[in-house]
C-alpha cells in the first residue's frame, strides 16, 4: 500500500508540475500577440445551403460570437462564413457551441474574424478522466505506473526531443536517444530495478538500432524526402535553422516503433523466467525453444497491429485511390511517395519488432537467472 502511494504521489506531482509549467508559460505571454481565442456562438444571422460539383450539400453560416478570453473577452464580434466559394471546414454550429476564432487584420486595414473549428477540451478532459479511471481500476498499482510512464513519454517528447530537432539536431540521432530514454523510464517504472528490466532495454536498444539502421538504407535506396505530407510544407521558414525532413521522417520511423517493441520485449522475458520458474532444470537452449514458440504466437496479431494502425490514418487517402482506380495503375500508386512512406514505414516496424522477439527471448534465456 505504501508504494502504490508512493507511486501515486509521483503521478500527481508530475501532472502538477507539467500543467502548472504550462498555465505559467500561457499566462507570461503577451494579450496583444494573441491572433487566436474562444468564444461562444449567440446567434445565428444567416444560413446559406450550397450544391458542391459531386451532388452534395454543404452549409455556410454568418455567425454573432461573444469572446470568452483574450483581449477581446466580453465583446460581440461577427464572423461572416457565407460566401459564394466553399471556405473553412464543414461545421456546422448552433447557439451555444464554443469555437475557436482567429483574428487577422486584411489589406484595408479591418479586422476580420475566422471561425476555425468547435472548442473540444471538455469532452476530452471526460475522456481523458475515464481513461485514467478505468486503468486504475483495472491495473491498479500497475496501472498507475503505466500512466506515469506515459505522462513521462508525453514529456521527453513534446519538451527534450521536438524542441532539439527544431533547433537543428539529427532527428534520426535524437529519436534513437530519447526511445532508449523513454523505454528506459517505463522499463524501470513497470518492472523495477533488477536484471529483468536490465535485459529489456539493451534488448530495446539493440532493436531500436537495427530499425534505425533499415530506415536509413531503404529510405535512401527508396528516395523519400519525407516532403510528401502536406504538415511538411507547413514548417518550411517556421524556424532559424533548416529541418531535416527526411531525419524527421526517419524519427518517425524509430518513435512509431516503441511501443510494439516494449510490449513484446517484455511478454517474452517474462515468459522465459516463468518458463525457469517451473522447470529449473532446463538448459538456456530449451528455455529459448520454448519461449519462441510462445513468441511466434503473439507475432501475427502485433505485426497485423502495426498495419491497420497505419492503414487507419490512410483512409481517405487509400478511399481517393480506388475511387481513381481506372486512371491510375496499382504500380504508380505504390510508387507515390506518400504511400511509399507507409510501406517502408510498416514493413520497417514489423522488421524491428520480429527481430526483437528472438533477441529478447535469447538474452533472457542466457542471463535471466531463476531468482530475477
Amino acid at each position: 500500500m505504501f508504494k502504490f502511494g508512493k507511486v501515486a504521489l509521483c503521478l500527481f506531482l508530475f501532472i502538477g508540475l507539467f500543467f502548472g509549467r504550462c498555465s505559467l508559460a500561457q499566462a507570461e505571454q503577451p494579450a496583444g500577440q494573441a491572433d487566436t481565442f474562444q468564444a461562444e456562438v449567440i446567434e445565428i444571422i444567416n444560413t446559406d445551403n450550397k450544391l458542391r460539383e459531386d451532388g452534395t450539400f454543404f452549409e455556410q453560416q454568418d455567425l454573432r460570437l461573444r469572446a470568452l478570453d483574450g483581449r477581446l473577452k466580453g465583446q460581440e464580434l461577427i464572423y461572416y462564413g457565407v460566401s459564394d466559394i466553399e471556405v473553412g471546414n464543414a461545421n456546422v454550429y448552433q447557439i451555444g457551441d464554443k469555437v475557436f476564432v482567429d483574428s487577422y487584420v486584411n489589406d484595408i486595414g479591418q479586422t476580420v474574424y475566422y471561425v476555425v473549428d468547435f472548442v473540444r477540451s471538455g469532452p476530452l478532459i471526460w475522456l481523458t478522466v475515464v481513461f485514467v479511471l478505468v486503468v486504475l481500476l483495472i491495473g491498479r498499482s500497475k496501472g498507475l505506473r503505466a500512466l506515469l510512464g506515459l505522462l513521462i513519454s508525453f514529456f521527453i517528447i513534446i519538451k527534450l526531443m521536438l524542441p532539439r530537432i527544431l533547433a537543428g539536431g539529427n532527428p534520426l540521432v535524437i529519436s534513437l536517444i530519447s526511445g532508449v530514454i523513454i523505454l528506459t523510464f517505463i522499463i524501470y517504472l513497470s518492472e523495477g530495478f533488477r536484471r529483468k528490466s536490465h535485459i529489456a532495454i539493451f534488448s530495446v536498444l539493440l532493436s531500436l538500432t537495427v530499425t534505425a539502421i533499415l530506415s536509413v538504407i531503404f529510405t535512401t535506396l527508396t528516395r523519400l524526402s519525407g516532403m510528401s505530407q502536406e504538415e511538411s510544407n507547413f514548417l518550411i521558414g517556421t524556424t532559424a535553422t533548416a529541418i531535416n525532413f527526411r531525419g524527421l521522417l526517419l524519427a518517425g520511423f524509430v518513435i512509431g516503433t516503441i511501443g510494439v517493441l516494449d510490449d513484446i520485449i517484455i511478454g517474452q522475458i517474462e515468459a522465459v523466467e516463468q518458463i525457469k520458474k517451473l522447470n529449473p532444470a532446463l538448459s538456456a537452449r530449451q528455455v529459448f525453444n520454448s519461449a519462441y514458440k510462445v513468441g511466434n504466437a503473439h507475432l501475427g496479431a502485433i505485426i497485423n497491429t502495426l498495419f491497420l494502425t497505419y492503414a487507419s490514418t490512410s483512409l481517405p487517402l487509400l478511399l481517393l485511390f480506388i475511387v481513381n482506380a481506372g486512371q491510375i495503375s496499382l504500380i504508380r500508386v505504390f510508387n507515390m511517395e506518400i504511400i511509399s512512406i507507409e510501406i517502408v514505414r510498416t514493413l520497417i516496424g514489423s522488421i524491428g519488432v520480429v527481430l526483437s522477439m528472438p533477441i529478447a527471448t535469447g538474452l533472457a534465456s542466457l542471463f535471466l537467472q531463476r531468482s530475477d
